[in-house]
């Protein structure tokens, strides 16, 4: 087996003597004359192993390869956090779900206010949203690891010396080897660590623009809001905090309002409501009963106002509270039967 030596009359590779001045040699032309050698040692068709750079991404180091797996560590995770932000978010569901009352009169200009409310919305949800997947591509931006991985076999062909009997292909899949050190030789460490250092330039570059232009845009966003608001600064705090302390009632309003309407329904079917101290009878349930509230449950429309929200709510509004009684006597031990 031939090892590649550089002595000070040439390159000694194979084998053969190249007859380069040593001070003259450049590891781009090196690459090249590696690769179009008939006897090179070269392979790149074998599968590439390469270490780990980060916990849980691995870079295939492998041509056609690498811009696929490097986007999808940057965008899958994006959109995923993108589809979460606009899931959690209430406003959402109420854009989605909200209703036109029936006796609201349709006018143009309520139909232009309706629009312009719906936008206003609409950005103030993807605002929200996107903070969470700007952060991620941000911050994997500036760690450069999935950029450099990505683009490596993209590097512009001005910046090596390209040999002419070199092929773009062949080019393309020895620069894809570089994000992994473990496949490089020595005699490509200086021009595959000029290549991961101009990759991850460009990265960080490009993560810290997408910051400032994010800021930027909230910045303008909130300037813009404030001058077409129809409110001066006190009212618009006091309308926020209004809003605020609205919700908030309403939803404990509707904690306790859905509480007491459930007791009634359980109550009947029981014959008592837990939590309640002068339990003086309980009612015992039929087979027939145990099997009407049992299995799933859907919304089940009454008439045009109103829905049954459960198996339980629907057999209480349709069914008498008769049956079976049993009187619970002072002494707790003693159950006596009706």
């Amino acid at each position: 087996m031939h090892q590649n030596r550089l002595s000070c009359n040439g390159l000694a590779i194979m084998g053969k003597l190249i007859p380069i001045e040593a001070s003259r040699l450049s590891p781009q032309v090196v690459v090249f004359w590696i690769a179009s050698s008939p006897n090179s040692s070269w392979e790149l068709d074998k599968e590439p192993k390469c270490l780990p750079q980060d916990p849980g991404f691995l870079c295939k180091g492998k041509y056609l390869k690498n811009l696929i797996y490097g986007l999808a560590f940057l965008g899958v995770p994006a959109l995923i956090l993108l589809i979460v932000g606009y899931a959690l978010n209430n406003q959402t569901w109420r854009l989605v779900m909200g209703k036109r009352p029936h006796f609201e009169r349709v006018t143009s200009s309520n139909k232009l206010l309706k629009y312009k409310l719906v936008c206003f919305v609409l950005c103030s949800i993807t605002g929200r949203a996107l903070v969470a997947p700007v952060t991620w591509l941000a911050v994997t931006l500036i760690n450069g690891s999935y950029y450099s991985c990505a683009v490596s076999e993209y590097v512009p062909v001005y910046y090596y010396e390209a040999a002419p009997n070199v092929t773009a292909s062949e080019r393309s899949r020895i620069l894809a080897t570089f994000p992994c050190s473990q496949l490089v030789p020595p005699e490509l460490t200086r021009a595959r660590d000029e290549v991961i250092l101009l990759l991850r330039y460009q990265s960080q570059v490009a993560g810290w623009l997408l910051i400032a232009v994010v800021v930027i845009t909230v910045f303008l966003s909130y300037c813009l809001a404030g001058c077409f608001s129809p409110l001066s600064f006190l009212h618009f705090r006091y309308w926020s905090s209004y809003v605020h302390n609205e919700q908030e009632l309403f939803d404990e309003a509707t904690e306790q309002h859905s509480r007491l309407y459930a007791m009634q329904h359980v109550r009947k079917f029981f014959g008592f409501v837990p939590g309640s101290e002068n339990v003086k009878e309980i009612r015992i349930p039929s087979l027939r009963e145990w099997q009407a509230i049992s299995g799933l449950a859907f919304l089940k429309r009454v008439d045009e106002e109103h829905y049954d929200y459960s198996l339980l709510h629907d057999w209480a509004l349709k069914e008498r509270a008769s049956g079976k009684y049993l009187r619970i006597d002072e002494d707790p031990g003693i159950i006596t039967q009706l």
